[in-house]
């Protein structure tokens, strides 16, 4: 007790350059377990980037790269699905609802998805979360478009506005015959249903009518009124979510849509092919652990620097408590302690500066990037660094501690000119 009142008088004494040190030192373990924090999230909201979807199907491809096309739009299929196999599959006793989906075009670099109205139901995200509607309504008319939240941000558009589908990715020929009208801008997802612009499978169809081969077709412009009248079902589409009516059916289902007859299929559990993509793209997370690590590091050897060059300074002083009787063992354990009190204060205000960053920044930060960052307890990981962050000052605080040991009696009371 008397060990703890003489480090806490010490540390009073200085309190400027030991403020300085914990609040360096707090600034770091708030950095270290933020970045925990946004890396589990990041995982978290990366996981439910589609969520209550039993599988999805595709030509045969891979895994990953179904998944990368389908919900992240990014790339290519390898092929189609013909509409007939996508019947079939959906006639499936196993099948509770399908959801079809097709891609190819794009809108001044953003995607273009066709789909039904039932999307805007069947979709899901963040453990279940439904898509809504920041302001319209789902499109009903041929040429309605619904655009996601980064589309019109970015774009600037409204309800109502125009739109002109561009054919293909990066394509300067535009669908000009057959323009859109925002029907309805959908509320931040922080998926990338934000960055899509999503019409009927009808649209797709209408919007390539006069088109064959990837080409249009010279000197023919069919009106929208006249390809109102035509049969628009679609010949094929790129891709389909499935939900099954129980869950014991995924994988017989799974396995029966790999192994189709008719044409080469894939059947994908979202979820298990989200952790593939996670442990290809998760390398980040494990840099920016180690450049927080680093910054920690950084702070306690700073920290250990302050008690060294304080050393010189308080000589006098150790060599006073050698003289009124205290053991060599007695100065390294108070400028351990002190070292120690210090990191437990740091933590503490470092915990403390944390859930007020996250108390103030989260929700900016979940409708700017749709990251989700809950304020719960540390995990047991958290307070395991909390934890780490004491001891390492303990251990760094022996260096100098063992110095002020070694120091005699008469080198502290020599006057030094």
């Amino acid at each position: 007790m008397i060990l703890l009142r003489m480090a806490l008088c010490s540390l009073l004494a200085r309190r400027l350059t030991v403020g300085l040190t914990i609040f360096s030192v707090a600034l770091s373990v708030a950095l270290f377990l933020g970045v925990e924090k946004v890396r589990t999230g990041a995982k978290a909201s990366f996981g439910d980037t589609i969520s209550d979807t039993d599988l999805i199907v595709g030509a045969r491809s891979g895994a990953v790269q179904l998944l990368l096309y389908s919900v992240f739009r990014i790339g290519n299929a390898t092929n189609n699905v013909s509409w007939e196999t996508y019947q079939d599959i959906a006639a499936r006793p196993e099948v509770d609802w399908i959801v079809p989906m097709s891609l190819g075009d794009s809108h001044r670099q953003f995607r273009v998805m066709g789909t039904t109205a039932e999307y805007f139901q069947r979709y899901k995200y963040r453990g279940g979360r439904a898509l809504a509607f920041a302001q319209g309504r789902p499109f009903d008319d041929l040429f309605d478009a619904v655009i996601g939240a980064d589309v019109a941000a970015t774009l600037g558009y409204g309800v109502d506005d125009p739109l002109v589908v561009a054919h293909g990715l990066g394509s300067f020929v535009n669908h000009d015959n057959q323009p859109f009208r925002v029907a309805g801008i959908l509320a931040k997802t922080g998926t990338p249903v934000d960055r899509t612009v999503i019409v009927s499978l009808e649209a797709i169809e209408a919007i390539h009518v006069d088109w064959q081969s990837g080409a249009q077709i010279p000197g023919q412009a069919t009106t929208p009124d006249e390809i109102r009248q035509m049969d628009l079902t679609p010949g094929a589409i790129t891709a389909a979510m499935i939900g099954v009516k129980s869950r014991l059916q995924i994988f017989s289902l799974q396995r029966s849509i790999n192994q189709y007859p008719e044409e080469p299929l894939l059947a994908v559990l979202p979820g298990v092919a989200l952790q593939e993509l996670w442990g290809i793209v998760g390398i980040a997370e494990k840099a920016l652990i180690g450049v927080s690590a680093m910054v920690v590091a950084t702070a306690l050897l700073g920290m250990a620097a302050m008690i060294f060059s304080g050393l010189n300074e308080r000589r006098r002083e150790m060599a006073i408590l050698r003289a009124v009787g205290a053991r060599p063992l007695t100065i390294m354990g108070l400028l351990m302690l002190e070292a120690v009190l210090m990191a437990m204060i740091a933590v503490l205000l470092g915990i403390g500066l944390l859930y007020a960053g996250l108390w103030v920044g989260r929700p900016y930060v979940d409708a700017a990037f749709g990251l989700y960052l809950p304020m719960e307890p540390l995990s047991s990981r958290e307070a395991v660094v909390a934890l780490g962050v004491v001891l390492a000052a303990a251990v760094t605080s022996l260096f100098p501690a063992l110095r002020a040991y070694r120091l005699s009696l008469s080198d502290g009371m020599t006057v030094r000119s």
